[in-house]
This record gives structure tokens, sequence and C-alpha cells, in this order.
């Protein structure tokens, strides 16, 4: 670590611990298992090469220097581990463990060559010699050898992408990589027959001719129905098999059998299908060979194919380990130099490869290097460790990275736009957003939440949730209660995902997640395209699953069960309603996002989102009867409060009702308490509300008093 050059981080200061002493061992975490002493030391240093050669082995390897988010941590990661260094360590030359000779492979081959050609010129696939098992296992060394090392060589250069100051430092390390990996090649190329390459290639783009289905020799298959459709299926078979490998055709001999598979082998009848099935392979056998000569003397084509990641088929490994003449692993992109009959699969619409003619051009075999003096990537000024007035615009290519070497990055972020102002997005919405001209900065991750405001919320919430502190747990749930409809409010949401939350270390990383994701207007734009984006535990935060009592809000009628009080709505005004299908013309229920008939998938970008008004204007909803239809999404205190004062309003208007029964027993003074309380109701955010909800509001409770001293009156006549 001490010889990687630093570039733009030399100098970054980084917190280090240590025993007493000067020479002594610098740690970066304080309880890394090498720091063995009660007095430890802190201090905070800059990053230079003689503070990297002074820390820890393990620290250096494996130590949190940074957090993860930053371009220090994702440097520093990229690094360690199985990161760059030991990419640029590996494959760069023989194994001690697994080493072979050029020697060993050139006999392996020709033993396992020689055993074919003979097997094939018997024609015996019962008889043929098994090929030794110790040339086969070298085969397969030197092929797993071979995809390593390419491998690791695209990971190496993928990873100096982002890190340009390290190309000249890594440049030695890199050649003797493509060095090892030319050699690779070279002899996993020894083991592959380019004649067997041509045959399947040939074979691949085979027409299947007209079958024998009327042949009485597989009359044993049934009528001429079963015949064709046997016929048809041992053609498939046969045609996958030959066009996956560079084998010759007794490694497919076997496939006749499959014709009669089905039929008991004391049948008669069996043996002449069997034998006619042979002979249909050995005949279409023959006619791919016949094709892959037709093309010898025709000038070979240049292709340029680039390497799928999740790696190639045996045909395709063959053809790059055969007919490779130039590459650059960094961009999986591959020269060949091949006949014409294989460039023509490699072209058509089966290649395992996106492959397109060559211009000519050799392709370059070192990663492209950009203006002189670029940082790369990865360098302070786009991510959390720059004061955000210095921030620079957030690119594709730093997402990239960011997903690369951050294990946080499928968080939300903060971002800014002088056209969208601060807005809290997925990546993947920022991603979709840059491609179409988006210019924007990161301020903020999840992950860089203040810990003096998310550490001791987080052991709050994570205390209330063990010791089952809520509404729920007391006896008295009613309209009165001074914790009625919190169930609806944000404290209880944060309870929420910590109850869901089934893995202690992911605890405080979801609240994080609903902590920045409270403030995003439209939870929709929270739905990136991809499952769960948010974690359910996180939703279950966001949304509040019970089902809202609006009668305080409906107007009075003739109705006992559904007749309200006209309480107005206040900033219950704006509280949102998500549901999966809101429209009673659309076929299909409503449910709540977090319902299991929806799949428990949080919101997403196609719901509906509904207000209560929208609740209240209508009565025709189709709602899901097990959830109810729709989720809420947590109310603020202020709301919570004022659902809280709705509803106790409404009671006590139930109670003074003309058609009360139990005038007898009202208190009518606790009543005119009570009133006079809600009347000095005040939002809790804000300094007062001078709407018409509050002018309403306070009317109600006049007609409300009036009732209860006529009671009074009444009560003392």
């Amino acid at each position: 670590m001490a010889e990687v050059p630093l570039g733009p981080f030399e100098g970054t200061p980084i917190t280090v611990y240590s025993a007493k002493g000067k020479n002594v061992r610098l740690h970066v975490a304080r309880a890394c298992s090498q720091l063995r002493t009660s007095d430890v030391r802190t201090a905070q240093v800059s990053l230079r090469s003689a503070v990297m050669g002074r820390l820890c082995s393990r620290c250096t390897e494996w130590g949190l220097w940074a957090r993860p988010t930053t371009a220090l941590g994702m440097f520093l990661r990229a690094l360690g581990g199985v990161g760059l260094l030991y990419q640029l360590q590996s494959y760069t030359e023989p194994d001690d463990d697994e080493c072979w000779t050029q020697e060993e492979v050139q006999a392996a081959a020709e033993l396992l060559g020689s055993e074919s050609d003979v097997a094939d010129e018997e024609g015996d696939e019962d008889d043929g010699q098994e090929a030794p098992e110790d040339a086969e296992r070298l085969r397969d060394l030197v092929f797993s050898h071979w995809r390593g090392a390419a491998e690791s060589l695209y990971r190496g250069q993928a990873t100096l992408a982002h890190f340009s100051w390290l190309e000249d430092w890594a440049k030695p390390r890199l050649a003797a990589k493509a060095q090892y990996l030319e050699t690779l090649r070279s002899q996993a190329a020894l083991f592959v027959e380019p004649a067997g390459l041509l045959v399947a290639a040939a074979a691949a783009i085979l027409e299947m001719l007209r079958l024998p289905d009327e042949d009485a020799a597989f009359a044993v298959l049934g009528g001429s129905g079963k015949v064709s459709a046997g016929l048809s299926a041992l053609w498939r078979r046969w045609q996958s098999a030959a066009e996956s490998g560079w084998e010759g055709p007794r490694a497919r001999s076997y496939i006749s059998y499959y014709l009669v598979q089905d039929i008991r082998g004391n049948r008669k009848g069996y043996g002449e299908a069997r034998t006619g099935a042979a002979r249909l392979v050995e005949a279409w056998e023959e006619q791919a060979r016949v094709l892959a000569t037709s093309g010898e003397g025709r000038p070979t084509r240049l292709v340029t194919a680039r390497l799928p990641e999740e790696g190639l088929d045996l045909w395709a490994q063959g053809v790059v380990a055969v007919w490779a003449v130039d590459a650059d692993w960094g961009r999986r992109t591959v020269t060949l130099d091949v006949p014409a009959l294989v460039a023509d699969r490699l072209l058509g619409p089966s290649s395992s490869m996106m492959c397109e003619p060559s211009r000519g051009e050799a392709v370059p075999t070192e990663p492209s290097r950009g203006p002189a003096g670029r940082q790369g990537t990865v360098s302070p000024g786009v991510f959390d460790d720059t004061p955000v007035f210095d921030r620079r615009p957030i690119t594709a290519e730093h997402i990239h990275a960011l997903r690369s070497f951050s294990p946080g990055a499928d968080q939300l972020y903060v971002v800014f736009s002088v056209s969208g102002g601060a807005e809290v997005l997925p990546l993947d919405v920022i991603e979709r957003r840059l491609a179409q001209g988006w210019v924007g900065a990161l301020v903020a991750g999840a992950a860089d939440l203040p810990g003096s405001l998310m550490g001791p919320w987080a052991r709050t919430v994570a205390s209330d949730h063990e010791t089952g502190e809520n509404y729920w747990t007391d006896g008295d749930r009613g309209v009165h209660h001074p914790r009625f409809g919190e169930e609806f409010g944000g404290e209880d949401g944060a309870r929420q995902a910590v109850r869901h939350t089934y893995r202690d270390a992911e605890r405080e990383p979801n609240l994080r997640l609903l902590a920045l994701s409270r403030g995003v207007h439209d939870l929709r734009s929270l739905d990136a395209g991809r499952e769960r984006v948010l974690p359910l535990a996180v939703w279950r935060g966001l949304l509040a699953h019970d089902w809202l009592d609006l009668a305080p809000f409906r107007q009075p009628g003739a109705d006992r069960w559904r007749s309200g009080s006209g309480v107005p709505l206040g900033s219950l005004a704006v509280a949102q309603i998500y549901a999966t299908n809101a429209d009673p013309g659309i076929e299909g229920k409503g449910h709540s996002p977090l319902c299991r008939h929806a799949g428990e998938r949080g919101v997403a970008a196609s719901d509906d989102l509904l207000t209560i008004v929208d609740l209240l204007a209508r009565d025709d909803f189709d709602w899901c009867s097990k959830c109810g239809g729709y989720a809420v999404r947590r109310l603020t205190d202020t709301q919570v409060s004022y659902y809280r004062a709705a509803h106790r309003l409404h009671d006590l208007a139930r109670q003074l009702g003309d058609d009360s029964r139990h005038h007898d027993t009202i208190d009518v003074d606790t009543v005119i308490s009570q009133l006079e309380e809600l009347a000095d109701w005040q939002p809790i955010d804000e300094e007062g509300w001078y709407t018409s909800d509050s002018w309403r509001w306070r009317e109600a409770i006049r007609n409300i008093r009036h009732k209860a001293e006529r009671t009074r009156r009444h009560d003392a006549s």
C-alpha cells in the first residue's frame, strides 16, 4: 500500500489510533485486534506514503479509513480486499500449487486429439477408448486459469479507469498479466480443434431438411404425427449439441438414443428405430462436414467481439482461443481473424457475443488515457468529502464508480440542480435523468446524515420497540386518550420500521433511509423501476396500514351511522393516500401498496395518489376488504394532533346530539372544559392557522358549546 500513488488524496486528513511511542504501528480502527493497549492515543495525520507504511497490515487491507460513500472511502475499497492490489498480483505467472509445463500441455492435447481421431475413424461409440483423466483434468485447469486471468485483467483495468493517476504505476504489472494471459490462451488453443469449430458453425446455420417420417424403421414410435414430432425433436437436440463445442461426431453419437428413450428395449422395432436414428444423425453430421469444407479457400474476416459479463459458451471460448489476434480486456473487446463460415455465425442473431465487422484497425491493448492531468472518476469534489459549495456535477461514470466501490450504492441521495432545486432521488432515477441531459450535484446520501442526530434517535426507537411502549398497550383506546391516533404518526412509523427489520445491523441504515425519504413530496418518485429500491421495513415506516376514521369530517345527515359533525379537514386536507387502483371504472380492486395482494412492494410509480378530500367526495371506490384499499402516508405531528382533536370534538357533538339518550349521564362542566381546551388548539409547527378552516373549527365549537349550555339550563330547571 505504501507504494501506491495517492494522487488527489495526498495530504487528506485521516484519524489514526496508536499505542505510546514514536515508531509504533498506526491503526485506522480503534477496535483493531492488533491494537493491544488500554492507553489508546488518537491523532489526525495527513495521508502520505510514510503514514501508509506505518499502518498495521489488518487496517491496511480491511480498515475503514473513511466512510464508504466518500471518494477516499471508495478509493481505498477499490485497492484493498480482492480489489486492485489483489488483481495486480494475481495471474502474473504459473501458480505454485497448480503449475504445468508447455511440454505437458502439448502432450495432453496430442493425446486427447489422437484418441478422438481414432474413435471417429472406428465409428464405435461404445468401445472407444476413454481419454486419460489426467489429460482431461489438465485441459480443464488450463481453460479455468485462462478464464480467471482474463477476468482478473478486466477487473484490474476497469478499476484503473476510475483512478487515472495509477495507470503509469500499474503499467508493468498489467503487462505481466497480459503476457501470462496470452500464454494461457495459446495453451488453451492446443486443446481446440479448429475443424470442429467450423463443423459447429456449419451445424448452427443448417436448415432442417425433410424428415423421413414415413420410413418403416420408425413405425414403433406410432403414427406419422408422432414420428414427425420425434424426428423434429431429435434434430433440435443434435443441432444444439453440434453447435455448442468442437468435439467430433463421436461425442454426439449418444443422441440417437433419445428417439427411443420412452420405448422398452425388448419391444419389437426398437432396434430398427435406434439404427435408423443413428443413420439419420450420421447424415446430419456429414451435411455439416460438407458445409464446413465448402468455404475452404475463402479469405478470413476480421470481427470485433464484445465479451459478455456472464461468460462464454464452450464454442465461443474455442473461437477466442484459436483466432484472437488482439484484445482490450478493460473493455472486454477482442479482435478475431476467423474463417468466413465462423464470421457468419458470429455476426448472426444466434451469437453469444455482440459482434461487428472490424474496420481493419487494431484494438488498443492498453486502457485509453484521458487528457494530461485528468484525476479520474473517483476524486474529491463530487461526493460528500468536500464542501457543498465546491461540488462538481455528477456524471454517469460517477454513478458507475459508486455502484462498483460503495456498498451503499442503492440508497437515496439528496441532489441539487438549478432546474429542480433540492430533491431526494434513487440512483437509478438520477442515472436516467443524466441520460436526458440533466445537470446536478450530489449533496448527501442516507449514510451521510449527521450521526449526532441519527445515533440518539436510533437508540430511542430501538428502546421503544424492545419495551413495547406504544398506545396499543394501554387499556383505554378512546378518542380522549392522549395518544389516540398515534398509529398514523411518524413515531409509530419509526417503530414499525425497526419492528420489521430482522437484522440488528440493518436497523440504523433503514432509519436513515426513512428519515431521508420523509421529505419526499411524492413517494411514487422513489420507485426506480426495480424491485424494492427501499426495503419493505422502510415502506412500513412511511405508510400507515390502518384505516382512517373520517366520521368527524362528514357532513351531518339523517343516516345515524354515517352522519358526521362537519369538522373541517384543516391540515389533513393535504394528507396523502396511495392505492394500487382508485378508479372504479378500471377492473380490479384497489389495494394498499403494503397489502399482500399487491405483493407488499411499497409505492410504485403506477399507483394512484389521493387526498382525504377525494375519499370524502365519493363512496363508490372498489376497495380490498382486507387492507381497506389504500395506505395513508404517515401524518405529521400537527396532522396527528388535529386528527385527535377532531375526533374528540365529534365525540362531544354526538354526546350532545338531539337524539342522544344519555343526556342525564353527561357531565356538562367537563364537556365545556374540553371544548375550551379544543378551542385553544394550535398547529404544532405553525404560529397560527388563519384560514377558513380555523374559522369553521371555532364555529363548530361554539355551536356545540351552546348545546352544552342549553343542556345545563335544562338540567337545572
